[in-house]
C-alpha cells in the first residue's frame, strides 16, 4: 500500500503530484459542487427522455413529450404564408405600375423584392445592385431596355437574349469586319471627345463621320443610345464593358453580349412584381 503524504504547513493528504516544488493536496470538491454535478446527470437523463435526443439508423428517439422543432418551424411558417397571401393575391392581381401607389402593398413588395433580390440577382448585379463588367449597375438612371417599372418588370420577366421567345434581343455587330483598324481607332476616339479627352484630338473629326455612316442608327445622332434596341448611351461617362480607348475599341471589333436569364419561368408573377418594385425605387426609376 502507497504510504500517504501529508502537506507539512495545512496537515492536508497529498495526492503525490508535484511541480517546481508545488504539491497538489487531495481536497474534496465543495458539497455544493458535487451535489450541483448529479443534478445536472439527472437532468440531461430526463431531457433525453422527454425530448428527442438518440441518434437511431434512420431516425432518432421521439421523446415522451413529443416535441419537434421542425413541426415548429413548418407551423410558423405556414401562419407566416398565410398571412403574406393577402398581399400577395393583390399584387398578382394588380398591375406592377399601381403597387406603389398602395403604401402598405408598397412597402410589403419592397421587403420581399430585396430579399429575392438577394438570392436571385446579386450574384450578377451585386448585393448593393451596383453592377460590375458586363452587369449594369441598377442605381443610376442609365437603362439599356427602360427604366419605367414596366419596361424593368418585362426585362426580369423576359430576359435578354435568352431562351424565352419574348426576350429582348439584340446584337452589335463585330465592326473588325467592316472598318478597318484606323476607322475603328478613329470612332473610338469620337466616342471618348463625347465625354473626355481622345488620345489624339486629329482623330475625332473623321471618327464623327464614321460614327453617323455605322452606329448612329442604334445609338442614335447624338450617341445617346435607343432603348427599342437596348443601345447604351454613350454621352453619359457611364461604361458597361469598359472605360477608355482600348476598351471601346475591342468592343467595336468584337462586341460581347451579356445574357440575362428569363426569370418569367422561375419565379412567380408575384415575386417578379416585387422584384421590379423595388428595383425601380433604387434611385435611378423613371
Amino acid at each position: 500500500m502507497a504510504e500517504k503524504h501529508i502537506d507539512e504547513l495545512s496537515g492536508v493528504e497529498t495526492t503525490g503530484h508535484e511541480w517546481d516544488g508545488i504539491k497538489e493536496l487531495n481536497n474534496p470538491m465543495p458539497r455544493w459542487w458535487v451535489y450541483t454535478f448529479y443534478a445536472t446527470i439527472v437532468w440531461a437523463i430526463g431531457y433525453t427522455i422527454a425530448f428527442p435526443a438518440w441518434p437511431l439508423l434512420s431516425d432518432a428517439t421521439r421523446g415522451v413529450l413529443g416535441y419537434s422543432s421542425r413541426e415548429d418551424l413548418a407551423q410558423e411558417v405556414s401562419v407566416a404564408a398565410e398571412g403574406q397571401k393577402v398581399f400577395l393575391d393583390k399584387i398578382t392581381a394588380m398591375p406592377v405600375a399601381d403597387i406603389p401607389k398602395d403604401a402598405a402593398l408598397n412597402e410589403f413588395a419592397m421587403n420581399g423584392g430585396a430579399a429575392a433580390f438577394k438570392v436571385n440577382c446579386a450574384p450578377c448585379h451585386g448585393s448593393g445592385a451596383q453592377g460590375g463588367p458586363g452587369f449594369p449597375n441598377l442605381n443610376d438612371n442609365d437603362w439599356l431596355w427602360g427604366g419605367k417599372i414596366d419596361d424593368i418588370y418585362a426585362t426580369i420577366q423576359h430576359g435578354i437574349r435568352s431562351d424565352d421567345p419574348d426576350s429582348r434581343t439584340s446584337e452589335m455587330p463585330a465592326f473588325a469586319e467592316m472598318l478597318q483598324p484606323q476607322e475603328i481607332k478613329q470612332v473610338a476616339a469620337y466616342v471618348v471627345s463625347l465625354t473626355g479627352t481622345p488620345a489624339d484630338a486629329g482623330m475625332v473629326e473623321p471618327g464623327k463621320q464614321l460614327f453617323a455612316d455605322n452606329c448612329a442608327s442604334c445609338h442614335g445622332e447624338n450617341a445617346e443610345g435607343n432603348r427599342e434596341f437596348g443601345a447604351p448611351n454613350l454621352a453619359d461617362a457611364i461604361w458597361l464593358k469598359g472605360e477608355g480607348e482600348d476598351a471601346i475599341i475591342r468592343q467595336v471589333n468584337a462586341p460581347k453580349h451579356g445574357m440575362m436569364p428569363a426569370w418569367g419561368g422561375r419565379l412567380s408573377d408575384a415575386t417578379i412584381k416585387q422584384l421590379a418594385v423595388y428595383v425601380h425605387a433604387l434611385g435611378g426609376g423613371e
